[in-house]
């Protein structure tokens, strides 16, 4: 039985373990080009975060919790009118964090980290508000994708949004799910601002008038091998916050 892995374990298996902190995969609802499922987002953070606790149970005995994986992503303007996209209002999303950071610390656990994989998800502000309401319970914001350059793993320069790394790590994960010869190109139009796309100033983009296929980036010389070889990288580095994060 696995006892990391809150989607398939049970309170028999539970109760034989003390737990050093839960991981929540955090992702969202929409679509990623014509070849990726809507749920990429949550599927990728759900895989990763297994793998990682596992790997830090191996390495150093830290006992993490995976929880099942959300969906509640906050969406740009022009995304959510595909169907089936779905946004949540940061306010929805603060709710429900509350609520998990509020059982887990009844139950006696006091560190959370927040594998995230929606670039559209921000939890820092609500992070420093329960930094204050709770100053004994620890919560970490990870962005998988963020910490490992892209340079030296993949050849795209451009690679945002279902593109060749985030395609790759699916090809690793589940390659069932891939089908990359229905992808879109994934060419993005810029900002008729410059000052936008320089980043002088900041405003979310309408996706209908930025991408025409729902990606950015071109998924085309995606491989399960790139996936394979920059995913491990990333849980290297996830895997030790754990065990730094177990010892504070």
């Amino acid at each position: 039985m696995n006892s990391l892995d809150l989607s398939v374990t049970n309170w028999g298996e539970v109760k034989k373990h003390n737990y050093d902190m839960a991981i929540l995969p955090w992702g969202a609802v929409e679509p990623h080009n014509y070849h990726l499922p809507y749920l990429t987002d949550s599927i990728l953070t759900y895989e990763i975060a297994n793998d990682c606790a596992r790997e830090a149970l191996e390495k150093a005995e830290v006992h993490a919790m995976v929880m099942p994986p959300l969906y509640l992503g906050a969406q740009n303007p022009g995304q959510w009118e595909f169907p089936f996209c779905i946004h949540f209002n940061s306010e929805t999303q603060k709710a429900v964090l509350s609520d998990i950071v509020a059982s887990l610390r009844v139950q006696g656990l006091r560190k959370l980290v927040i594998i995230n994989g929606h670039g559209g998800n921000t939890f820092k502000p609500m992070i420093r508000d329960f930094a204050m309401k709770y100053p004994d319970f620890s919560i970490i914001q990870c962005d998988w994708w963020t910490f490992i350059p892209r340079k030296g793993y993949f050849e795209e320069s451009i690679d945002e949004h279902a593109g060749e790394q985030e395609t790759s790590v699916m090809m690793h994960y589940r390659p069932e799910l891939v089908n990359l010869q229905t992808a879109g190109e994934g060419t993005p139009r810029p900002w008729n601002m410059e000052s936008l796309n320089d980043k002088t100033g900041w405003m979310p983009r309408n996706w209908l008038k930025t991408t025409v296929d729902t990606g950015i980036g071109n998924p085309e010389k995606s491989t399960a091998e790139k996936g394979e070889k920059y995913i491990k990288a990333v849980r290297e580095k996830i895997v030790q916050l754990l065990i730094e994060l177990k010892n504070i």
